[in-house]
């Protein structure tokens, strides 16, 4: 089975910066991708970023620039640092993985994100 626990959400002002940290119960050497979709109020969760095993990253084009999606294998984690926040990027910020041993997609609970304007 896998977990996956994130930490880090919060309520911060526009311009301001958050970091996210998602840590896996499983090495993430077995993810890819791995990494972060949102949801918003009445909207359909999306993708935010995500990087593979290889390190290959891919990012929505709302947050490319403002976003960097990092890895640490040595801690079965993954981050997100987020800069410039704006109040759309204010939602519930959920890791994902997918697991290479059986292709599943596995997600977090999820933790909130509040950019005030």
């Amino acid at each position: 089975q896998v977990q996956l626990v994130e930490s880090g959400g919060g309520l911060v002002q526009a311009g301001g910066s958050l970091r996210l940290s998602c840590v896996a119960s499983r090495s993430t050497f077995s993810f890819t991708p791995i990494g972060w979709y949102r949801q918003a109020p009445g909207k359909q969760r999306e993708l935010v970023a995500v990087i593979s095993s290889g390190g290959t990253t891919n990012y929505a084009d709302s947050v490319k620039g403002r976003f960097t999606i990092s890895r640490d294998d040595a801690r079965n984690a993954v981050s997100l640092q987020m800069n410039s926040l704006k109040p759309d990027d204010t939602a519930v910020y959920y890791c994902y993985a997918r697991w290479a041993v059986n292709e599943k997609d596995y997600w977090g609970q999820g933790t909130q994100v509040t950019v005030s304007s």
